[in-house]
């Protein structure tokens, strides 16, 4: 985001909107941290992403916010198309950020928000610090508490819409906890901190610098309260720990940035005039971002052979009769679940013939060597894409041994029809294994798409995930092999045209709703035939 033209600091409905005229000369001595004000820097190209941790909500004094999920972060060539809008609060210690933060995320009412505190990246202390900390003698109000270079690294990968994990301060003790949260993207990211703008190239990723000015007593307050009921402080220590750090830091290193700040509001949570104004050009941002993968996916990639990395289970005699079966409409349910199953099995143990293998020789009962052939990978992980791929998860375990299984949930927005990302759970060192990504039909190939992206996010190299559908449509195919060309595709078989509601025809209908005997709205599924995909 480019700096702002010059002019003065003007009072606009309750809120200061700085240039680079505005602000603080005694910030001279500050440079090595700061940016020179007025510099210019190319536009770049920003927009959305999204996500939380787990549990994936965020609950405010009004509602409840589901954080998991958002759109396409990527472009047809599944290449990052958006990246997240990303706020930065500054301001002194209990001056309301955290209250400022949660009124923006309540009044943009967007469902995918992230908000990252900087107290989460406090720097791991030694025992000599431990100890002046215990003391009320450490400094946790200068620059060189924080680790900019983890903020700096987490802030740039959830601006990327991949996943990060978030280290858990415990303010009791001072230390950081064995556990770690973690987060997944977002549409925005809201960053707040004490020196949310003490560092050039942390800067560098704030898209809104909003700088919360509350009045020295009020924070003063607010500190005491918050560290003694809180934090097991008792008065006295938490009065000396503001007399000889808070303030002397606020004065030297915090009250200077507010001349680096697009606005800044005075009265923090209580102006609400300034809340609006900002919820207003987030919006507007938000707006200009947007991107609708299927309509690109459905005019891209058309009248080329299918791609090589595409394997068709051989249409014997057997296989032909099975989706006979189970694409006629008249079929019973009972018949459909058997059939689907059967199906299911032939994919799966087509695609683990699929996998690296190397020579092996055993010992026969005989006293005979055996020249075979062993699994070459660490190990095999299962993904299905909810709710109709995890049908093929008992397909899988019965042939594939202590499987271990993943899921995500995919499902269409009802006003874009855009695939949206809702839920994700993935095993830990996902990123080693070989992953088959489960769906039981891909027609324009959107949801298939986000699901290897999260994949390709989470460390898994495209060569190791292996795509099946029982069945697909060529558009898939296609969409899938040219924005992932090493990805494997394997499946039943493929047809050739999606009609204008993005169904697979002839198709097999919405499998979801056959295989599970419930009936969908005609404008909702979930399920990649009637989606998203």
């Amino acid at each position: 985001m480019s700096s702002p033209p010059a002019f003065s600091s003007v009072r606009i409905s309750g809120c200061w909107a700085l240039g680079p005229d505005g602000g603080n000369s005694s910030a001279e001595s500050l440079d090595r941290l700061y940016p020179t004000v007025g510099s210019t820097k190319p536009p770049r190209k920003r927009t959305t992403s999204q996500c939380k941790s787990e549990p994936p909500l965020l609950r405010t004094s009004k509602r409840t916010i589901y954080t998991a999920g958002r759109p396409p972060w990527y472009n047809e060539h599944g290449t990052q198309s958006k990246e997240a809008f990303v706020i930065g609060l500054g301001g002194g210690s209990a001056s309301g950020k955290t209250t400022v933060a949660t009124m923006i995320i309540e009044a943009l009412d967007v469902p995918w928000v992230v908000l990252l505190s900087m107290d989460s990246f406090y720097k791991v202390l030694t025992k000599q610090q431990q100890e002046q900390a215990a003391s009320n003698d450490f400094n946790f109000d200068h620059p060189d508490a924080f680790d900019f270079d983890l903020i700096i690294a987490t802030l740039k990968k959830l601006k990327q819409g991949k996943s990060v994990k978030i280290p858990i301060y415990d303010f009791t003790t001072h230390s950081r906890k064995k556990e770690w949260k973690t987060l997944y993207g977002a549409n925005v990211i809201i960053f707040e901190g004490i020196m949310a703008f003490a560092d050039k190239e942390l800067l560098k990723l704030l898209d809104l610098k909003i700088f919360v000015d509350t009045d020295s007593d009020i924070r003063l307050v607010r500190r005491l309260r918050r560290d003694i009921s809180e934090r097991g402080r008792d008065i006295e220590g938490v009065i000396k720990q503001y007399n000889k750090f808070v303030k002397p830091a606020f004065d030297q290193y915090i009250q200077p940035t507010m001349r680096l700040a697009d606005i800044v509001v005075p009265r923090g949570s209580g102006n609400t005039v300034a809340i609006d104004l900002i919820v207003q050009h987030v919006h507007s941002q938000l707006e200009e971002r947007e991107l609708s993968v299927r309509a690109a996916l459905a005019s891209a990639h058309q009248c080329h052979p299918l791609p090589q990395t595409l394997s068709v289970l051989k249409s014997t005699p057997q296989v032909r009769g099975m989706h006979t079966i189970i694409r006629n409409k008249e079929t019973s349910r009972d018949e459909f679940i058997f059939y689907s199953k059967r199906l299911m099995r032939l994919l799966i143990e087509h695609a683990l013939s699929l996998l690296p293998f190397q020579s092996c020789t055993v010992q026969t009962p005989q006293g005979h060597d055996y020249e075979g052939r062993t699994y070459s990978g660490k190990q095999i992980t299962g993904v299905s894409i909810l709710r109709a791929g995890e049908t093929m998860e008992p397909a899988l375990r019965a042939v594939c041994k202590d499987v271990r299984i993943g899921t995500i949930l995919i499902q269409t927005n009802c006003n874009t029809g855009e695939p949206e990302l809702h839920y994700l759970r993935l095993p830990k060192d996902i990123s080693e294994d070989h992953v088959i990504l489960m769906d039981c039909t891909v027609s324009t190939g959107a949801a298939a798409m986000m699901a290897v992206r999260v994949l390709l996010d989470h460390d898994v190299p495209e060569d190791k995930i292996f795509l099946l559908s029982l069945l697909m449509a060529e558009m898939g195919v296609h969409s899938v092999a040219y924005a992932f060309p090493r990805v494997k595709i394997i499946t039943t078989a493929v047809d050739k045209k999606v009609n204008d509601l993005f169904r697979i025809i002839p198709g097999i209908g919405n499998f979801g709703d056959r295989y599970f005997g419930t009936d969908a709205p005609p404008d909702w599924s979930d399920d990649e035939d009637a989606l998203s995909t």
